[in-house]
C-alpha cells in the first residue's frame, strides 16, 4: 500500500533518473511537490511525468516577477494512482515571454495557454489559437494579470465617473422590505422542520 510520501519519493525518483536537474525543489506539503526546471526542460519532465502515470494537467498559469525581468510558468500534475500533485515551475523572459505549447502532450492545455496569454501576454507557438480571445471580450491594454497594469487608471479611461452621497439610504416608508423579509423567514422556518407545526 502506498501513501503520500510513498508518492513524493515516487516523483523524486522519476526527476532523479531523467536528463533534467531541476533548480530547485519545494516539498510543500504531503500531497504536492514543486520542482522548478529550465524552460528548455519543461516539454521533457511533463513527457516523462505523463508516461509515469500523471496524465491530468490539473491547471497551468503564471506569475509576474517585473523585478525580475521574468515570468513564472506553473503546470500542475495529477496522478490518480499516485495522489499527489506535482508542480513544475519555469521561469522566462518577461520581455520576450515565449514558450512551446505542450498541446502535443496535454491537449486540454489549449485553453489554458489561451488564457496565459490573455491574462499575462506570453506566447505560446504551437497552439494555433493561443492568441484567441478566451475571456476579455476587445482587450484593449496590457495583459490585466501583470503587476504594472493599473487598474485605476484603466477604469478612468473607459468608465465615467461617478459621485455618491457621503451618506446613501433607501427609505421605505411603507416597511414592504420588512413585511418581505419576515415572510421570508417564516417560510425558512418552516422548511427546517420539513413543513411541519413547531
Amino acid at each position: 500500500m502506498t501513501n503520500s510520501t510513498n508518492n513524493i519519493e515516487a516523483v523524486d525518483t522519476i526527476i532523479e533518473n531523467s536528463q533534467v536537474t531541476p533548480l530547485l525543489r519545494d516539498e510543500i506539503d504531503q500531497y504536492q511537490v514543486a520542482y522548478e526546471i529550465q524552460k528548455g526542460d519543461i516539454h521533457t519532465t511533463l513527457s516523462l511525468l505523463k508516461n509515469a502515470g500523471w496524465i491530468q494537467l490539473s491547471y497551468l498559469s503564471a506569475i509576474d516577477w517585473p523585478e525580475e525581468n521574468k515570468m513564472e510558468l506553473i503546470y500542475i500534475l495529477f496522478n490518480w494512482e499516485q495522489p499527489v500533485y506535482v508542480q513544475i515551475r519555469s521561469k522566462i523572459d518577461r520581455r520576450k515571454p515565449e514558450v512551446p505549447s505542450i498541446i502535443q502532450i496535454f491537449p486540454g492545455a489549449k485553453y489554458y495557454e489561451r488564457e496565459a496569454h490573455e491574462f499575462f501576454g506570453i506566447d505560446f507557438p504551437g497552439n494555433p489559437d493561443f492568441d484567441k480571445q478566451l475571456i476579455l471580450e476587445n482587450w484593449d491594454d496590457i495583459p490585466p494579470l501583470r503587476k504594472d497594469f493599473d487598474p485605476s487608471s484603466y477604469s478612468k479611461k473607459k468608465f465615467p465617473s461617478r459621485t455618491y452621497p457621503d451618506q446613501f439610504s433607501k427609505k421605505d416608508p411603507d416597511n414592504k422590505t420588512r413585511e418581505k423579509q419576515t415572510e421570508r423567514e417564516k417560510r425558512a422556518n418552516k422548511l427546517r422542520t420539513g413543513g411541519g407545526k413547531r
